[in-house]
């Protein structure tokens, strides 16, 4: 008797060890396929004190060394930049806007050129009705950046999933372009 209580306190206590020894199940993960993938560019002219006809994009904070006609020194650190952008569906500015992408970055770091985004593309056409609203960092000098896709209404309700950022133009600090992949992983 005493062997069979000793075998069984040996088994429990392997079992119970082995359950809070921290390692985690050895399962495998699959990655998931998105359920909805689309690619945008979006075109970004900021406004500089001469072109107020075709500006999308103001600087409406700076710090006390800038001012809000030209992006500030130190990578821009401390620029605020709302944004009204044309979102189309190729990388050329005057194609038909299927959209708008509105916004604001803030470029957040004195060391190294990023920015962190918060902005939503907003749809009204035949073929997407609703907005997408994406959140992050963007490390501009890194080839392509992920940020978080947080939301959406209308086609893209409740969206989740990842937006792939590529700087796909860029002339001097007055326009650039961007390319988004956008990786839907939640679609209602």
């Amino acid at each position: 008797m005493e062997a069979k209580t000793l075998a069984l306190s040996l088994f429990l206590l392997f079992l119970f060890s082995s359950t809070i020894s921290g390692s985690p199940p050895t399962r495998k993960v699959r990655p998931r396929e998105p359920c909805k993938r689309l690619v945008f560019f979006f075109h970004d002219i900021i406004y500089n004190g001469k072109n107020s006809k075709n500006a999308t994009a103001a600087i409406v904070g700076a710090p006390e060394w800038g001012n809000k006609t030209i992006l500030a020194g130190q990578n821009h650190f401390g620029d605020l930049v709302v944004f009204d952008d044309p979102i189309t569906l190729d990388n050329n500015l005057h194609s038909t806007p299927v959209g708008r992408a509105q916004g604001i970055y803030v470029y957040d770091k004195k060391e190294i050129f990023t920015a962190w985004l918060a902005f939503s593309f907003v749809f009204n056409s035949t073929e997407h009705k609703g907005s997408i609203n994406f959140a992050g960092a963007d490390p501009l000098m890194n080839k392509t950046r992920d940020i978080s896709v947080i939301g959406g209404t209308g086609d893209f309700f409740m969206a989740r999933g990842i937006a792939t950022l590529m700087t796909d133009a860029f002339e001097g600090e007055v326009y650039f372009r961007l390319r988004v992949d956008i990786k839907l992983y939640e679609c209602w």
